[in-house]
Order: C-alpha cells, then structure tokens, then sequence
C-alpha cells in the first residue's frame, strides 16, 4: 500500500500562509535535498484547491531543472467542492467522498503520494486515518499572524517517528499517527 505523506512549511507562531514571504532566506541546499527526497520518493500529488490552483500557476512556468520537470510531470489529484474541472497541469479532480477516494488511490500500485498545503482536505484525510506521515518543516521565523496549522481541528495525537535539523534553523518533524 502507497502512503500518504503530508508535507507542510509552518512558522514557530504556527502559521503556513505565505511560506513564500518568509520562506526564502532559508531555502538552501539542505532544504532542497530533503524536499527533493520526498518529491522523488512520490509518483502523485494530493492538493486542496487553493494549493492545486496556485501551484497551477506558478510550477508550469518552471522548467529545465530536475525538481520542476519532476513535480510538472507527475499526476496531480486534486481534492474540491468548487472546481468543474482540473485537467490542466495533470490534474484529476476528485469530486464527491474524498476519504474513500484517496483511499483507493493509497491502494493502487506505486511509489508514495506527496500532499502539499494544510486546509480544508486535511480535516477529512485525518478524520479517516488516511496520512501517514506528517512532515512539518518548522521554520525559525515568526510571522504575527496569518492562517495557522489545521486551526480548527480537533485533538489529534500523533506519533514522532523522526527529527532533521538543518543548519539555516529548519527543523523537520516527521510525525505518523499514534
């Protein structure tokens, strides 16, 4: 069975809206390993709406090195109630039961599923037990206000399977469910 990876840029203030305003300074060759780690180790992407449509017009436009032609190239389901279509960019638009659609999808043949941005989807894909890992890059910034990390949800224990740390003050917890 494929697994379901969540991956996620979070503030020390918990907030993941606009990653590309604080993000930079620490985007470095480490940040790139790692996250070409997980992109490599995925044949699909998992996003929300929000997350599929500004991906959508931010990645086509990026080519010729080996992390955008990766992530150009590979199937992209995306998850939403608004969207008619999602066919640009390779994108599969899953309309009506989310959980037991993803779950098929964790039951076909392949490498894993990499799932970007933390919304609305991830309400649905925990409440099912569908993730399974978490990878919460937490940032040394703190941004003041913004959305914040699956605010909302309810109590949700989860298990700690790793810690990487990177020498620009990045640490990633990878965590899977308790």
């Amino acid at each position: 069975m494929r697994k379901l990876i969540e991956s996620t840029f979070v503030t020390l203030d918990g907030v993941i809206s606009s990653p590309h305003v604080w993000g930079p300074p620490y985007w470095n060759e480490e940040h790139n390993e790692y996250a070409g780690k997980l992109l490599f180790g995925a044949d699909a992407l998992l996003l929300g709406r929000e997350t599929y449509e500004g991906f959508a017009q931010a990645w086509p436009a990026r080519t010729g090195d080996p992390y955008a032609d990766r992530i150009n190239s590979l199937p992209k389901y995306v998850a939403s109630t608004t969207l008619k279509e999602a066919d640009a960019w390779n994108g599969t638009l899953i309309q009506g039961d989310v959980a037991t659609a993803v779950a098929e999808l964790k039951r076909q043949p392949g490498e894993n599923i990499l799932k970007f941005g933390t919304g609305e989807l991830d309400r649905t894909l925990i409440a099912h037990d569908l993730v399974d890992e978490f990878h919460f890059w937490t940032f040394p910034t703190i941004a003041g206000s913004g959305d914040r990390l699956l605010d909302g949800l309810d109590v949700t224990h989860l298990r700690l399977l790793e810690t990487t740390r990177f020498e620009s003050g990045i640490v990633v917890l990878t965590y899977g469910p308790k």
